[in-house]
């Protein structure tokens, strides 16, 4: 049975490690399985695409940064719920899906983003 609990700390501190401080290589060398399979579109599948393109955002957009608001975590998935913001204003909710490997190492992510609105027809935020 999987610690569901590590695989959350695990994800939080993949995620933190490669867009907050900046470090994709050293994110995958510590928490990425043998293979790392890439939903998003804007991303090459494998662990060098992943690093390539989060090493270009970290010199195109220094400073951006993310805050996970929430944490999931069942069978061998772990979703997190975070809020990306960029340099210039622009921030984003998004959604983001990692499976784990029998390891617990992660191998696999999905992601859904969200600019942020100007305006709500409610008073409930995004987070």
């Amino acid at each position: 049975m999987p610690d569901l609990d590590k695989m959350k700390r695990d994800t939080v501190a993949f995620y933190e490690m490669m867009f907050n401080d900046c470090q994709p290589a050293a994110a995958i060398e510590r928490y990425a399985g043998d293979d790392y399979i890439q939903h998003n579109p804007h991303v090459a599948s494998g662990k060098q695409g992943f690093i390539d393109y989060f090493e270009r955002m970290a010199t195109e957009h220094p400073g951006k940064r993310v805050e996970v608001k929430r944490a999931f975590a069942e069978g061998d998935h772990v979703i997190l719920h975070c809020h990306q913001i960029w340099p210039g204003g622009l921030e984003y909710a998004g959604i983001d899906i990692f499976r784990h490997d029998a390891a617990g190492k992660i191998v696999e992510h999905w992601d859904v983003l969200q600019e942020l609105p100007k305006s709500s027809a409610n008073e409930n935020g995004m987070f």
